[in-house]
């Protein structure tokens, strides 16, 4: 379950996915593949949720490491290069930023 709070020293990560509503079930299932047979299994892996708007043309994906060099890491794998073109196909674009947290409410 991620963790969003000012005081946690993690690493948040959010990618944001633009698809067609056509390819946004088999985007999703390359997702969900991903995280449940790879990328929760790496170093530093903390949690992830995926989102997916309305109209299913975004899919938004929160992420937390524990320290940045661990999602880098993960990013260079082999494995994860070839998911990522994979992805990258299912797609129109992504990309995934870095993020601190700045504060929080409620």
């Amino acid at each position: 379950m991620p963790t969003i709070a000012k005081t946690a020293d993690i690493q948040t990560v959010i990618t944001t996915f633009e698809m067609t509503p056509g390819t946004c079930q088999d985007l999703l299932d390359a997702l969900t593949a991903a995280y449940s047979e790879f990328i929760s299994l790496q170093p530093g892996f903390i949690a992830a949720g995926l989102h997916v708007n309305d109209a299913q043309t975004r899919i938004a994906n929160y992420s937390q490491w524990q320290r940045r060099e661990d999602f880098l890491a993960m990013l260079r794998t082999p494995e994860m290069r070839q998911r990522n073109r994979k992805l990258n196909g299912l797609c129109r674009s992504f990309e995934p930023v870095m993020y601190d947290v700045a504060d929080t409410f409620g």
